[in-house]
């Protein structure tokens, strides 16, 4: 229920108080100058209290995007250990550029000025940032305003929304050809470090990514299966990975003068007790092999791109290759579609050689 006093100065001004009650809620006051603008700040703010609209916007005037980073990243982000370092740093970014805004102020138009400015910046090793880079800001923020919004109800709907992502490369296909294979894992074979030839043949049959590699115990393999666990990956799932071939002899291999003091398949080799139980950084032994083995703009994940283009060009379908890189959709192995053209070709060629003989 709305009562409107009407207030007369001592200079003569005239002012119109409104006071809108309802039952369970706070009173809402306001004055204005004109009698008709009292009436109609009466009206939308009783349909917006009766709607559950009032009080969000209210919220989103009391609250700063700082408020809001510094909440998510106590109360949200204990729950994501793998992405937590990577996002909370994004989130940062956000609260030094925008953190005193109130959240009724941020505006698509105002996160779209400060995305423009991200993606004009440079990263800490001095090069530009990627459509991809800005687009993983961009959610790291677009989700911590949708918690905002659905859990803490501090805004009606997030300005996300109306935001543009940057159009992102079709992704990288950089793949060796049969003799940069040969020799890479030449100069693997002939490194000092016990563990690189095995790993890197591992990467170029199954696909695996370096940590997924790294990480594995001999509780996690299977030799007389030929198969892998892998308990950790970067969607989140369990995923079992096929080991077959030399990949499979090597480990065989491996396992029979395995470390005692680690379960771990490729153990760090200090002397402190608990450097055992931490996996070898290969890093050194990998950049001296690329680089004696003479090829240029190569790095470790592009032996997973690798599998995946030997995959399509010996007629396995698209389908067949996200499985085994563990894609959830197919989408990030569309960019390995062309190499297997010859394949599909031979689909629809005996497709239409038994419907029209």
């Amino acid at each position: 229920m709305a009562s409107i006093e009407k207030r007369t100065t001592s200079d003569g001004n005239t002012s119109y108080r409104v006071k809108v009650r309802l039952k369970g809620y706070p009173v809402q006051t306001g004055t204005f100058e004109r009698l008709t603008d009292a009436k109609k700040w009466a009206s939308s703010t009783e349909s917006a209290i009766k709607e559950g609209r009032h009080f969000k916007t209210s919220e989103a005037k009391r609250h700063t995007l700082a408020e809001l980073i510094d909440r998510y990243i106590r109360d949200v982000m204990p729950s994501k250990p793998k992405s937590a370092a990577d996002q909370t740093q994004q989130l940062e970014w956000w609260r030094d550029q925008m953190g005193s805004y109130a959240l009724s102020d941020i505006t698509p138009s105002l996160i779209a000025e400060y995305r423009d400015k991200l993606a004009g910046g440079v990263t800490v090793r001095g090069t530009p940032r990627s459509p991809a880079t800005v687009n993983r800001y961009l959610a790291a923020l677009s989700h911590a305003f949708t918690i905002a919004v659905t859990e803490w109800e501090w805004l009606d709907d997030t300005p996300m929304r109306k935001v543009r992502k940057p159009t992102e490369s079709r992704g990288r296909v950089r793949f060796l050809s049969d003799e940069e294979r040969a020799r890479l894992l030449k100069t693997c074979k002939e490194s000092g470090n016990p563990y690189l030839y095995t790993v890197v043949v591992i990467a170029l049959s199954t696909g695996m990514r370096k940590e997924e590699i790294m990480g594995l115990s001999w509780d996690d393999v299977d030799l007389n299966k030929g198969r892998a666990i892998l308990h950790e990956t970067k969607n989140g799932e369990r995923r079992a990975v096929a080991l077959a071939g030399h990949a499979l002899e090597l480990l065989k291999e491996l396992g029979k003068v395995r470390r005692i003091d680690s379960k771990l398949i490729f153990p760090s080799k200090g002397i402190a007790p608990q450097k055992p139980q931490k996996p070898m950084d290969l890093r050194t032994p990998w950049e001296t092999a690329v680089k004696k083995a003479e090829i240029p703009d190569f790095k470790f994940h592009d032996l997973r791109h690798s599998a995946a283009s030997y995959l399509a060009m010996n007629g396995a379908s698209l389908a067949e290759i996200a499985e085994v890189l563990g894609h959830k959709t197919l989408q990030m192995v569309k960019r390995y579609a062309h190499l297997s053209e010859g394949h599909t070709a031979r689909v629809v060629e005996s497709m239409n050689s038994k419907i029209f003989g």
